[in-house]
């Protein structure tokens, strides 16, 4: 439980910091791209020294959040990484010299409050490994995810952005889900678990998507939209499909503590997108 926690808060960390770099990169990065998903923009952004430091901190708390993910349950993990946000707002407020109001603090203090909750209520990982089928869903899924983000061009700004983001965070969400589909390392057992190429289709579809939707304006419905997709569907599917439980008697501790960490960070939402800089 304490090393889930810890290994949670340090995927937090890397992920907010990671936010801020990739915003610059992207919005410097953009040159007239489509009003959709646009491929080019991620070969353009990998070229600034900003994007590719900030996805070596993803890189970093990818393998974090695999941790915690093999010893927490999904509502845990997926509140923890929402927190980012909140990271990524002391981070603004510190280095990019971004005031923060007594409100945005207030938040963080809420952000915190909620997680701390959680480690208190939260039980073990569940311990089903899911069925063929939610394997399979969830490679499907990752798949829709492009062609949501392909028409998302066809909408108004900030519809598109809101789509663009959530788009993004039920694309990590897939990544959540399906890295407890795993059941095995093996050379073999990867290649024949669905689940596997979920995790590589979804995470590669989360990141297209965010980086479209933080190029394309409105940063603060693509933040607020990852966040709900990242959070809430994943946990729910921890809960009903994996056995994901709170300790006993704790549950309304648990759901309180969710709540306050999903709520703290979007309203920390705006912080996905920092001042513009050189």
């Amino acid at each position: 439980m304490d090393l889930g926690m810890i290994s949670a808060a340090g995927a937090a960390v890397c992920f907010g910091l990671a936010t801020v770099l990739q915003a610059m990169a992207a919005r410097s990065a953009s040159q007239g791209g489509t009003a959709g998903l646009d491929p080019g923009l991620l070969l353009r952004s990998l070229r600034n020294w900003r994007y590719l430091l900030g996805l070596a901190l993803d890189g970093a708390g990818f393998l974090l959040e695999l941790v915690a993910l093999r010893t927490l349950p999904i509502y845990v993990v997926g509140a923890a990484l929402a927190a980012s946000l909140a990271v990524t707002a002391v981070a603004a407020s510190r280095l990019l010299k971004v005031r923060l109001a007594a409100r945005e603090w207030s938040a963080v203090a809420v952000v915190c409050g909620g997680l701390a909750l959680l480690a208190l209520a939260a039980g073990s990982e569940g311990h089903s490994r899911g069925s063929t089928a939610l394997r399979i869903g969830m490679l499907c899924g990752a798949f829709a995810l492009l062609g949501i983000g392909a028409a998302a061009g066809a909408l108004p700004d900030r519809a598109r952005s809101a789509v663009l983001g959530l788009g993004a965070g039920c694309g990590f969400g897939v990544v959540e889900v399906s890295v407890r589909l795993i059941d095995g390392t093996t050379p073999g057992a990867l290649l024949t678990n669905p689940a596997t190429y979920a995790v590589l289709v979804g995470g590669g579809t989360a990141f297209l998507l965010l980086t479209s939707g933080l190029q394309q304006g409105a940063v603060t419905a693509v933040t607020a939209g990852m966040v709900l997709g990242e959070t809430i569907g994943p946990s729910l599917a921890g809960v009903v499909w994996l056995g994901d439980r709170t300790r006993e008697g704790l549950g309304a501790m648990a759901v309180g503590g969710f709540a306050l960490a999903v709520l703290g960070a979007l309203a920390l939402a705006r912080f996905g997108e920092p001042p513009a800089t050189d």
